[in-house]
C-alpha cells in the first residue's frame, strides 16, 4: 500500500515520525512524506535548506515532498505562529502540485502542536480518494490553554470546534496516551479512536549500547535527564532537588540537550552554586544509547497540570529501552507507565523534595536491584514499544481503514 505522511517535522529534524516512516518502509510499505524545510528547535532552516523552496528528495528510500516553511525564529510568538500558519497554507497550495499523478491510499498525519497541520491532509485525502487517519500527540484546546499560550475563552471555544471538525474528518484517530482516549473520542464524533504509543528509537535497537560514551561520567551516582530543556520540563524542581541533595558528594545531575531554558539553566546554576548539575550539551541520536547505558539513574520530569499527566513524554519509551532505572517527577500516564513496569520509582510533579528523595532513594539501593530495574524496564520496552511490532500494528490499521473507507 502507498501512504502519505503529512508531517510538519521530518529529517533531518530528529522526531520519532522519522523512524516510524523507515519502519513503514521496512514493512513493505510505499511510504512518501509531505514536509516543511527543516528548522526545529534552531528556529533557522538547515544547511541545504531554504524556507521559499519546494521540490523533492530522497532519504532512505523514502520520497520526501517540502513546501516552503517560514522559520520558527526563537522566542517570538509571531514567528511562531507564522511557521506554524506557512505549513498549513503550503501544504494545501502546492501539496497537491507535488504529489499530482500519485495514487495514495492512505494519508497518515503525525500530530503534535498544532492539529491544525491535519487540514490540508483532509483535502488531499479527498483529492486522492485516500483514507485518512490522524496520530494525535497533543490534546487541544487543552494544551493550549495549559501553557498560557491562549487565555481567551473565545479563542479557545473557537479552536474546540475546528478540532472537533478536523477529528470528524478523519476515518481513524490514533492517540499517544491511553488518558487521551476519552477526551479525543467526546469530540470525535462517529470517528473511532485507538490507542497508538510512540514507538522505541532504533538506536536502542541490538548490541553495541554501552560503546564509548562521550560524557565524562565521573565516580559516584549520575542521574542523566535527556532531552528538551523547556518550560514544562519542570526544572527548577530539578534544580530545587539538587540542591536539597547537594550534601551526598557522590550525586550528579547531568542535564544533557538544549532548549528555550538553556541560558536561565547556565545563569541559575551559577547563581546557586550547583556544582552537582552539570550542562555537558546537546548530542546526536546515535550516541544517547550508550550516554544512558552509562548513567546510575535516567531523571524525566514535567510541570504540573491536567494536560501534562495525560501524555507519556518520548523520553520514557528511551529510558525503558536503556535498561537502567528510572525517576519520575511526574503526574499521570507517564508515571503509570514506569511504575507499571517495575523500572524505577515515582514523586509528584513539582515537588522538589520527593524527588530529593526518590535519587537518596535509589542511591542506597544494592546494584542487583537497579540492575533489576533496569531488566524490567527493557523487558516492557520490547513488549509496548519496540518500533517494528507498532509499524506492523500501524499498518494492519491503516489496511483496515483502507477496507472500510472503500
Amino acid at each position: 500500500m502507498r501512504i502519505l505522511v503529512v508531517s510538519q517535522y521530518y529529517w533531518p529534524e530528529t522526531f520519532r515520525i522519522t523512524e516510524v516512516v523507515q519502519a513503514l518502509r521496512d514493512e513493505g510499505c510505499d511510504v512518501l512524506v509531505l514536509t516543511g524545510q527543516p528548522n526545529y528547535p534552531e528556529g533557522v532552516p538547515f544547511k541545504g535548506y531554504s524556507w521559499w523552496s519546494m521540490g523533492a528528495e530522497q532519504h532512505d528510500g523514502v520520497t520526501i515532498f517540502r513546501v516552503p516553511l517560514f522559520p520558527r525564529g526563537k522566542g517570538s510568538t509571531l514567528r511562531l505562529f507564522l511557521n506554524y500558519l506557512s505549513f498549513v497554507c503550503f501544504s494545501a497550495v502546492f501539496g497537491w502540485l507535488l504529489l499530482r499523478g500519485r495514487s495514495i491510499d492512505s494519508i497518515l498525519v503525525f500530530a503534535p502542536s498544532p492539529i491544525l497541520q491535519a487540514i490540508p491532509a483532509i483535502w488531499l485525502a479527498k483529492l486522492k480518494n485516500a483514507s485518512l487517519v490522524t496520530w494525535v500527540q497533543d490534546l487541544w484546546p487543552q494544551s493550549l490553554s495549559a501553557t498560557g499560550f491562549v487565555r481567551s475563552q473565545r479563542l479557545l471555544a473557537a479552536v474546540s470546534s475546528l478540532v472537533r471538525w478536523i477529528y470528524q474528518k478523519n476515518d481513524l484517530l490514533l492517540v499517544q496516551s491511553q488518558a487521551f482516549i476519552d477526551p479525543v473520542r467526546k469530540m470525535a464524533g462517529s470517528t473511532p479512536v485507538c490507542y497508538h504509543p510512540n514507538p522505541g528509537d532504533f538506536a536502542f535497537s541490538g548490541p553495541g549500547r554501552r560503546e564509548h560514551c562521550p560524557v565524562n561520567f565521573g565516580a559516584g551516582f549520575n542521574v542523566v535527564f535527556a532531552g528538551n530543556l523547556g518550560t514544562v520540563q519542570a526544572l527548577e524542581t530539578i534544580l530545587d532537588a539538587a540542591e536539597l541533595v547537594r550534601k551526598d558528594a557522590g550525586i550528579k545531575l547531568y542535564l544533557i540537550g538544549s532548549g528555550s531554558r538553556s541560558e536561565w539553566l547556565r545563569s541559575e546554576i551559577s547563581r546557586r552554586n550547583l556544582a552537582n548539575v552539570q550542562l555537558p550539551g546537546r548530542f546526536p541520536l546515535t550516541a544517547m544509547p550508550s550516554i544512558m547505558s552509562h548513567a546510575s539513574a535516567l531523571l524525566v520530569s514535567l510541570v504540573q497540570s491536567p494536560i501534562m499527566s495525560q501524555t507519556v513524554p518520548s523520553k520514557v519509551q528511551a529510558y525503558l529501552a536503556a535498561g537502567r532505572p528510572i525517576i519520575a517527577s511526574l503526574d499521570g500516564e507517564g508515571a503509570r507507565v514506569i511504575l507499571e513496569a517495575g523500572a524505577g520509582v515515582a514523586s509528584p510533579a513539582e515537588d522538589a523534595r520527593e524527588l530529593a528523595d526518590a535519587i537518596l532513594l535509589l542511591r542506597g539501593l544494592p546494584t542487583e536491584e537497579l540492575e533489576r530495574m533496569g531488566e524490567n524496564g527493557r523487558a516492557y520496552y520490547e513488549a509496548n514499544f519496540e518500533p517494528r511490532l507498532l509499524a506492523l500494528k500501524l499498518k494492519q490499521d491503516l489496511l483496515g481503514i483502507q477496507k472500510e473507507s472503500r
